[in-house]
């Protein structure tokens, strides 16, 4: 497949990412792990991969085997409980697309299905993010993280431990899903979380949305936000994509980082028109 196609799939599956999840409350028994300092981890995590990888290249190996342990109980949860749609025998879709993957890895199906896979495991571990730090820290965090990634990629220090971590395989040609390879294209790990971290983002309600007759608009205006977001995504990922025409490597996780800030600006009038008087004669 045209590398153009490949990268266009590629930045639409952020897109669906955005739109996927549903907002769902953590376990009792996770609640103590909530804390602001958790809007660090989508900066760390480049700095902890990229760093790990430039100071011993072997550090690759050990994540390519940590993702293929993590991502298919992590793509069951998703399918199970945290996406739209999302039913307990869902969650046996799991081994026949990780069955796939395997078998034909340098397929499009493969390719494919090893995609879906890390992506529904980033919508997990957005999910596990989203409620353990308040939004206003996150979103922060996320634009941080987009920040960093382009100031690295334009000082030309990610496309090394890139190349090094995309190379990573684990034994008996098992799935690589540390990274998303389709057709002449290929997105690292992180830029599928960023995008299903913004998704469950927006599907979270507004803090103050402690009383019960404004469920309903609530939840529309929730559903709203993240198809805007999931819009904003694919439009702005498509035309960032044209910058291929002049260089190599993009940070992909900037044009989900911009369409979070556009719909939360947008947006910000209509969560005061659902928490303030009249909310519930809101029109949303």
């Amino acid at each position: 497949m045209p590398f153009a196609a490949s990268i266009a799939i590629l930045s639409l599956a952020q897109a669906a990412l955005v739109a996927l999840p549903v907002a769902r409350p953590l376990p009792a028994w996770l609640e103590s792990l909530r804390g602001r300092w958790w809007a660090l981890a989508p900066a760390l995590s480049i700095v902890v991969v990229v760093g790990g990888i430039a100071l011993w290249s072997n550090s690759a190996t050990g994540l390519t085997y940590l993702a293929l342990v993590a991502v298919p109980p992590l793509a069951a949860l998703a399918l199970a409980f945290l996406v739209h749609g999302s039913r307990l025998l869902l969650a046996l879709a799991v081994p026949p697309l990780f069955v796939l993957a395997w078998a034909v890895p340098e397929a499009l199906a493969g390719e494919a299905a090893a995609t879906v896979l890390s992506g529904l495991a980033c919508v997990a571990l957005g999910w596990l993010l989203v409620n353990a730090v308040a939004a206003r820290w996150l979103r922060w965090g996320i634009y941080a993280m987009a920040a960093l990634d382009a100031a690295l990629v334009a000082a030309n220090l990610l496309q090394g431990p890139s190349d090094v971590l995309s190379a990573a395989a684990p034994a008996a040609d098992l799935p690589v899903l540390q990274v998303a390879n389709f057709g002449a294209a290929r997105m690292g790990f992180g830029d599928l979380f960023v995008a299903a971290l913004v998704g469950c983002l927006l599907a979270q309600p507004p803090a103050n949305d402690a009383d019960g007759p404004r469920r309903r608009h609530i939840g529309a205006f929730e559903a709203r936000r993240q198809w805007v977001g999931a819009g904003l995504v694919a439009v702005l990922a498509l035309g960032f994509d044209l910058l291929f025409f002049a260089v190599d490597t993009l940070p992909a996780t900037v044009p989900v980082a911009v369409a979070l800030a556009i719909v939360t600006r947008a947006t910000r009038g209509d969560v005061r028109a659902t928490s303030g008087p009249g909310a519930e004669r809101a029109q949303l």
